[in-house]
């Protein structure tokens, strides 16, 4: 059985594969959704020893079925947004304190202690429903950063702009992290000039506003907020592990935390060298469900394991493989 801290004690590429194959035979043996995917694609342990050689399982099956790899009683379940009449992922979380182990030792790293910073989130289309991951990890946040001035906003953007303005003027580090839609909301009442604030996107206008290409979007935030670059996380319902870019959208994951990219016309294969294409993520953390998950997003993976999200499919690519109907 893996001990969840090894997750955390990868040092090395090898440590990573090694583990990541571990996860691997575990979820081929417990998962019984995943290894019903792996039995149609005639993909047994024995025959995989490399990363690209795992089967990847389509994230739409987070809406059509339970994907966990434990019999226990979800301490949370995590909800996808979604449009009215649609079927939302559903992510079991069985162990509440690994997501929270996954998401501070990630933020820590590329960020320091929240208690550097006043933390304030602009998540409207989150906290209007239950069942956010990213409203859980929000939440964590504000309460660790421990300053009185820390929390959310909803509706009040005169109050925050005003907030952000004084603080900054203060001296005081700020992390304002915010949906894109509010963020530009935010920047239409007026024109700030930060030099203590680090604004990051959590992407979406959620049809809120017109859709937005990255630069487009962070050229209109960087000049509405007087910053040189806008950070932005990358996350999901389905991963309890996030990506984050400081700048140009290029992102960075955690140890325990790697992407690959997938041929765009065949979904089954894995390239092996840096590439564009579907992006496929190996998150460790999702131990407990399946580790190993093919996005609808477009990708561009560089040498360095770093990656840049340059659109979505529609679903005949992830639907492609006719293993839906599960």
């Amino acid at each position: 059985m893996i001990n969840s801290q090894d997750i955390f004690n990868i040092g090395s590429e090898a440590d990573f594969k090694s583990l990541a194959l571990e996860v691997f035979r575990l979820q081929f043996e417990a998962n019984p959704v995943y290894r019903s995917f792996c039995d149609l694609l005639y993909k047994h342990p024995s025959e995989v020893k490399e990363l690209h050689q795992i089967p990847f399982l389509p994230i739409g099956f987070f809406k059509s079925h339970k994907v966990v790899s434990q019999n226990k009683s979800p301490e949370k379940i995590f909800t996808s947004s979604g449009t009215t009449g649609l079927a939302t992922s559903k992510h079991y979380v069985t162990d509440l304190n690994l997501y929270e182990n996954s998401f501070m030792r990630c933020f820590s790293g590329f960020y320091g202690h929240p208690k550097e910073y006043v933390i304030l989130a602009l998540l409207p289309s989150y906290l209007e429903r239950d069942g956010s991951s990213l409203i859980y990890m929000a939440n964590r946040l504000i309460k660790d950063s421990g300053h009185p001035d820390s929390g959310f906003y909803l509706d009040n953007l005169s109050d925050l702009n005003g907030k952000i303005a004084q603080l900054d003027q203060n001296g005081q580090k700020v992390l304002l992290i915010g949906v894109s839609f509010a963020l530009l909301d935010l920047v239409e009442l007026g024109t700030l000039r930060l030099k203590n604030t680090i604004i990051m996107e959590t992407g979406g206008m959620k049809g809120r506003r017109k859709e937005l290409v990255r630069d487009e979007l962070h050229d209109i935030l960087k000049q509405g907020f007087g910053v040189d670059s806008i950070h932005s996380e990358y996350g999901m319902t389905e991963l309890l592990s996030q990506a984050y870019s400081k700048g140009n959208g290029i992102f960075e994951c955690p140890a325990w935390m790697q992407v690959l990219s997938r041929d765009t016309e065949d979904p089954l294969h894995i390239h092996t060298a840096p590439k564009t294409g579907g992006l496929n993520v190996i998150d460790l953390a999702n131990i407990n469900s399946c580790a190993f998950i093919a996005t609808q997003d477009l990708v561009k993976v560089y040498e360095n394991g770093r990656f840049e999200v340059i659109g979505r499919f529609d679903n005949s690519d992830i639907r492609g493989c006719n293993l839906m109907v599960l």
